[in-house]
């Protein structure tokens, strides 16, 4: 008899797919678990898979007396309660480094289309004012990445991977992040101090409470009026409030966000500004990525099962 897994996070049934040849699954759809199963069912549960933003906790856990894992589909895992989880013997599992090439490629993509305005250009030309050599402010000439100073707030997996696209531009490339790595790009004591650094700041950084609205006003004003800021992290890491002031009073010259503080980001005054691009959190979303990712969850799940210990357990440090 196949082993049962919940599925705790709402996700798209072809994802799901390799674990329903595998595993019996039972699918919340994105609801409370105690409203679409009943207590017998999920008292027997010892697994189950979730988006690592989705929040779980205490609560959640002692609703599931047996769990004994929780795998993140994916490498984040900070709605996961890491203490209640330790606190019940729960091991935690995620997608370490997984989707770290994906991610990397779109924050790429959302620096270059925020600093040299495509989406602007791209309605320049659609409009037919440039057929009408309509002059606007917003297609001057911007500056190129050749000599761009970079900084990087967050030196992991995917912070590395943008590191090495940016200097494949002939950037230059500063970071911050809790610890000193070895690698060729200047170190900053502090975010403060990258900020005034970097024209482009690159949020990369593994969001938690200590890093939540971490970028704020004054960090904004740091980078200056022709300063960018690109997040692919989380949401939580920048005041979003303090971002809309920021690109509205020009504060900042614009903004590339795959993430948001509430998702999906419905239309409000973020939306509504011309200098930011946004994209719908699909840093990770490649093939790719999701073959990657889904073999971490399998082999996650399959060693709990099995009684083995995790081989992509979260590890805090």
């Amino acid at each position: 008899m196949a082993e049962k897994v919940l599925i705790y996070s709402r996700f798209p049934k072809t994802m799901m797919a390799p674990f329903a040849e595998r595993f019996e699954l039972l699918d919340t759809a994105g609801k409370p678990a105690q409203e679409v199963f009943s207590s017998d069912a999920l008292s027997g549960l010892r697994a189950l898979l979730t988006g690592g933003a989705t929040p779980l906790g205490a609560a959640a856990m002692d609703a599931l007396p047996n769990l004994g894992a929780i795998v993140c589909y994916g490498t984040g895992y900070d709605g996961v309660d890491l203490k209640a989880a330790a606190a019940r013997n729960i091991a935690v599992g995620h997608s370490p480094g997984a989707n770290a090439s994906a991610v990397a490629d779109i924050a790429m993509t959302l620096m270059l289309a925020a600093t040299r305005r495509i989406l602007v250009a791209d309605q320049y030309v659609r409009s037919g004012d440039w057929a009408a050599s309509k002059p606007t402010p917003m297609m001057r000439p911007q500056s190129g990445m050749s000599g761009r100073r970079i900084g990087i707030y967050g030196m992991g997996e995917i912070g590395r991977k943008i590191a090495a696209r940016c200097a494949a531009f002939e950037s230059e490339v500063g970071y911050f992040s809790r610890t000193r790595h070895d690698v060729p790009h200047q170190y900053f004591p502090s975010l403060e101090a990258l900020a005034d650094w970097c024209s482009v700041l690159m949020i990369a950084v593994r969001a938690g409470a200590e890093t939540r609205h971490v970028v704020n006003a004054d960090i904004l004003k740091r980078l200056g009026e022709d300063g960018y800021v690109v997040n692919i992290a989380r949401g939580s890491v920048i005041d979003e409030k303090a971002l809309v002031a920021a690109l509205s009073d020009k504060t900042i010259a614009g903004a590339g966000l795959d993430v948001y503080a509430k998702e999906p980001h419905a239309p409000d005054a973020l939306t509504a500004l011309p200098n930011v691009v946004l994209a719908p959190h699909i840093g990770g979303h490649t093939l790719e990525s999701h073959v990657a990712m889904q073999g971490c969850v399998l082999a996650n799940l399959t060693a709990f099962f099995e009684g083995k210990s995790l081989p992509y357990a979260v590890e805090e440090t």
